[in-house]
């Protein structure tokens, strides 16, 4: 175990962080939001303070790191990023209750959006920044930036590109895993500034374009306004819409497609999967919401606007669809179970995974039906080896088990009820947001108690990290040498 290593990577990303928290501080300079300026400047020296004490007394005599240091730094890192993260909402007085800033930070780096304001119009323009710059962050991987900003010793450094990316399979796209981080980051950042450039020419002044964009792009959510998008124009919701679409695609197919390698990107089965099941949850939901604005284009685009918004779990809301008809909400309830695709910023158990399910299924049915034949699945042209199955369908039960586990803590609570509860525990676990009833979109999560806030918590870093980062660092057996 090369503790020296980790200790000597949460160092580094404990200075990037004291570095990122200088554009909310110019964001509140610009605002003359002095108490946030003092909040973010405190900050800053006290994270620059832990990371370079981190960073100096824990220089590694070796840098070669195993997927077992891939894992506890990935997980250790994310914890005190958040800790350090949730300081300006404290320090500043904006979000006070050490709980609630823990809570909100973490749904901001996990790009879960869930929320325990009532009224975020009261945040000052730093701290709505702040909110959701960890969107950002958060989406593509921190230590994903860190390889792509800081040099490498280590060859190793894909155990924590798959520790800390989403989806069954994370390879290099490039032989290089630091230029493999640095192709994924460009790609990141140039669909976000055009997604500002869209947003501004639709009325959004730079402050509101770079908040939504910024949301959109780690599909995480958090808003400026109470509504979320609800006030924002028709055309404004709809490139909203088509840009939380595109993040919800595997980033390794833009880099294809830059590259003119266009038969892999229009084969991609799980894309062709991931927009179909988009048409038909829009085309139920436009249907079953029809008789409520009575107007075929509200309808579509209220429709489009959720499925998109739940499928790559952002989280915005056009409308209270807590208030919609049973069968919308039927859909919308399977959706916050999917999300995007692997190596995508969505959150959920990914559609990859959904298909290697469904294939494995129909496998164990034709095993049934003809026991000596030999049946082999394919995922993307490739056969899968049993190891890969096993893991899918290990994780899967996993998934479940941290659900059900979740929902058991929340039931403890008196003043929530099995249904907001349940979507409580599915949202936060696939990093959704929003829920039904008494977490629907329009309200939010403050009414948990401080022990209940802290189990969702915990609930949208094991969904982000998927489950065996964080198991295994909290794994005794883990630690040991051998």
């Amino acid at each position: 175990m090369n503790r020296r290593m980790i200790l000597y990577m949460v160092g580094n990303i404990v200075r990037l962080e004291a570095a990122i928290f200088m554009l909310p501080l110019i964001v509140s300079l610009c605002y003359h939001e002095m108490n946030s300026v003092f909040a973010f400047s405190l900050s800053i020296i006290i994270a620059a303070a832990a990371g370079s004490a981190l960073s100096i007394i824990f220089k590694p005599y070796s840098r070669v790191i195993y997927a077992r240091e891939g894992f506890i730094t990935v997980t250790f890192a994310w914890i005190i990023l958040s800790l350090l993260g949730a300081l300006p909402f404290i320090i500043s007085g904006e979000i006070p209750d050490f709980f609630d800033a823990f809570f909100e930070t973490v749904s901001g780096f996990s790009t879960t959006g869930a929320s325990i304001l009532s009224d975020v119009e009261v945040l000052s323009h730093g701290m709505l920044f702040w909110r959701s710059f960890t969107h950002w962050l958060g989406g593509m991987g921190v230590l994903v930036l860190i390889m792509a900003i800081l040099p490498s010793d280590s060859g190793r450094a894909i155990h924590i590109m798959r520790a800390e990316m989403a989806g069954p399979v994370v390879g290099k796209i490039v032989p290089k895993i630091r230029e493999t981080a640095k192709i994924l980051y460009l790609i990141y950042l140039v669909i976000t500034v055009i997604e500002m450039a869209f947003l501004m020419f639709g009325g959004m002044n730079l402050f509101e374009s770079s908040v939504h964009a910024l949301g959109t792009a780690g599909t995480g959510g958090f808003g400026i306004k109470n509504d979320s998008i609800g006030s924002y124009s028709p055309y404004l919701q709809w490139v909203i819409t088509v840009f939380m679409i595109l993040f919800g695609i595997n980033f390794n197919l833009f880099y294809l497609f830059l590259l003119k390698k266009f038969k892999p990107v229009f084969t991609n089965r799980e894309l062709w999967f991931y927009f179909g099941i988009m048409l038909v949850a829009a085309g139920i939901i436009t249907y079953s919401i029809y008789p409520t604005y009575n107007d075929f284009g509200t309808s579509a685009r209220h429709s489009c606007f959720q499925v998109a918004s739940l499928v790559s779990t952002t989280g915005y809301s056009t409308v209270d669809f807590d208030l919609w008809p049973d069968l919308a909400k039927g859909v919308l309830f399977i959706l916050m179970f999917l999300g995007g695709c692997a190596g995508s910023t969505a959150g959920g158990l990914k559609l990859s995974r959904v298909m290697i399910m469904l294939k494995a299924i129909r496998k164990d049915v034709r095993q049934l039906l003809h026991p000596r034949s030999v049946s082999i699945v394919k995922f993307e042209g490739k056969k899968l080896d049993d190891s890969v199955m096993n893991g899918v369908t290990t994780y899967f039960a996993l998934y479940i088990l941290l659900i059900a586990l979740t929902f058991l803590t929340l039931s403890f609570e008196p003043d929530f009820n099995v249904i907001s509860n349940l979507t409580a525990s599915i949202s936060c676990c696939n990093n959704v947001g929003p829920g039904f009833d008494k977490v629907g979109p329009m309200v939010g999560y403050g009414a948990y108690s401080g022990f209940s806030k802290l189990v969702l918590t915990f609930a949208m870093l094991f969904g982000r990290l998927e489950i065996y980062p964080v198991l295994l660092a909290f794994y005794p057996k883990t630690w040991t040498k051998k």
